[in-house]
C-alpha cells in the first residue's frame, strides 16, 4: 500500500485504537481494510515492534504483529510495548483466525466469525489450559479481564442490527480485494470445501487435504440460503497449544461451557488489558484442520473489526492526519477541534446538541 505524505506528520498521542494480530497474514488483513495509511514513525528506544498506522472507520489506529512468536506471552509483550509507545490507545482489538466448535446450538461454519463477549461467570476469553486437577475434576484458574463497558455495548448494537440487515463482511472484503491483484489469496473458498467430520472420525494420514477422508463420515447439514459469512458472539478459549482434537475439543467445552472457538493468543492480551477478540473460523479444532480457510477467515474477522469500529465514535478532541481524511477549518482559518463521528449510534458535539440515528455522518 502507497503511503500518504503529510507536511504536519503525527504523533504517538494521536492513536486511539489497536489491533494486534499473531501472523503477517492476519495483519495484512486489516492493513489492507484501512480507509487510510499513514506515514510510519521513528522507532521508540526499547519497543521492538514494528507498526502499522492508519484510518480505519473514522479511528486513528495502531497495527501490531507478533514477531514470529505465538501464543499468549509473545501477545502480551508486544500488547505491553504498544501500550508503553503509544499512551492515548484505548480500544483494543486481537483479530486473526482460530478453530471453530459447531454444535447444535451454534451453526458454526468455516469463514464465519466469533467475537469474545462475556457469558456466565466469564468476561468473553477463557484459558480452557490453566488450573488444576483435584479428585472430580479440573478447576480453572487465573483473572483474564473483560471487555470494556463501551466494546461490549457497540458489539451488542451491531448485533442488533444484524437481526434486520446483512453484516458488511462480504462488502469490505470486496473492496479490498480492488486494492492489488496479490490480494486474490484472501477470496472465499468454494462452499463445498467447507466439510466437518464427526468427532470420532480421525484424518487419513499422509494427506494434506481431506481428499482421502470418507465422505460418509461427514456431519450432515443444510446448506445456508447465502454464503454470506454469520457473527456468532460468546466464549473465545484460549490456550498454549494449537487445538487439533475434536476429542480434547469436546473434553474442554464439557468442562468449562459454550465455547465458541480456540486459539492461542488471546489470553495473553486479556491478561494485561480489557479487549475484544475477534476470530474468523479457519478449522473446526480437529484432526481434519488444513490451512484452505485461513486467508479468508482472516479478511473476515478483519471486516467485523471495522464494521465493529463504526458503532464507536472517535475520541472528541483526537488528531486526525491530513493524509487520511483532510482537516477542516473555521471561517479565520483555524482548525476545528471537534470531532467527526461516520456510522451508527449516538454522538454528542460537546455543544448541547445530541443525534441519533441510522448511517449518520456528524461533524
Amino acid at each position: 500500500m502507497m503511503q500518504d505524505t503529510q507536511e504536519n506528520s503525527s504523533s504517538y498521542d494521536d492513536y486511539t485504537v489497536a489491533v494486534v494480530c499473531a501472523m503477517t497474514f492476519e495483519m495484512s488483513a486489516v492493513r489492507y481494510m484501512l480507509d487510510r495509511e499513514h506515514p510510519r514513525l521513528p522507532s521508540q528506544q526499547g519497543d521492538p515492534n514494528i507498526y502499522v498506522l492508519g484510518t480505519l472507520s473514522g479511528h486513528n489506529v495502531v497495527l501490531a504483529c507478533l514477531p514470529g512468536n505465538q501464543g499468549k506471552g509473545s501477545a502480551a509483550t508486544v500488547a505491553t510495548n504498544l501500550a508503553r509507545t503509544f499512551p492515548s490507545v484505548k480500544w483494543r482489538f486481537l483479530v486473526g483466525i482460530g478453530g471453530g466448535v459447531p454444535t447444535d446450538k451454534h451453526d458454526i461454519r468455516l469463514g464465519d466469525v466469533v467475537v469474545s463477549m462475556p457469558d456466565g461467570q466469564y468476561g468473553g476469553v477463557v484459558q480452557y489450559d490453566l488450573g488444576k486437577d483435584t479428585t472430580d475434576d479440573f478447576v480453572l484458574k487465573g483473572f483474564l479481564w473483560p471487555p470494556p463497558p463501551r466494546l461490549r455495548s457497540a458489539v451488542e448494537m451491531m448485533r442488533s442490527d444484524h437481526l434486520v440487515s446483512e453484516n458488511k463482511v462480504d462488502e469490505f472484503l470486496s473492496a479490498m480485494l480492488q486494492k492489488g491483484q496479490r490480494l486474490a489469496v484472501y477470496r472465499r473458498p468454494p462452499a463445498r470445501l467447507d466439510v466437518l467430520f464427526k468427532a470420532d472420525y480421525p484424518h487419513a494420514p499422509y494427506n494434506p487435504t481431506c481428499e482421502r477422508c470418507d465422505g460418509l463420515k461427514t456431519v450432515k447439514r443444510p446448506p445456508r440460503e447465502s454464503e454470506a459469512p454469520e457473527i456468532h458472539y460468546g466464549l473465545i478459549a484460549s490456550g498454549d497449544s494449537i487445538m487439533k482434537s475434536a476429542a480434547k475439543r469436546d473434553a474442554a467445552v464439557r468442562n468449562v461451557g459454550d465455547i465458541l472457538c480456540f486459539e492461542m493468543e488471546a489470553a495473553g492480551l486479556a491478561t494485561e488489558f480489557p479487549s475484544i477478540v475477534i476470530r474468523g473460523i479457519s478449522d473446526y479444532a480437529d484432526f481434519h484442520k488444513n490451512d484452505g480457510w485461513q486467508y479468508y477467515a482472516a479478511a473476515a474477522a478483519a471486516a467485523c473489526t471495522k464494521e465493529l469500529l463504526a458503532y464507536l465514535d472517535p475520541e472528541a478532541g483526537s488528531f486526525t492526519p491530513a493524509a487520511s481524511t483532510g482537516t477542516q477549518s473555521d471561517k479565520g482559518g483555524k482548525p476545528n477541534t471537534h470531532s467527526t463521528f461516520i456510522g451508527r449510534g449516538i454522538q454528542n458535539s460537546g455543544s448541547g446538541n445530541v443525534s441519533v440515528g441510522g448511517n449518520i455522518n456528524i461533524s
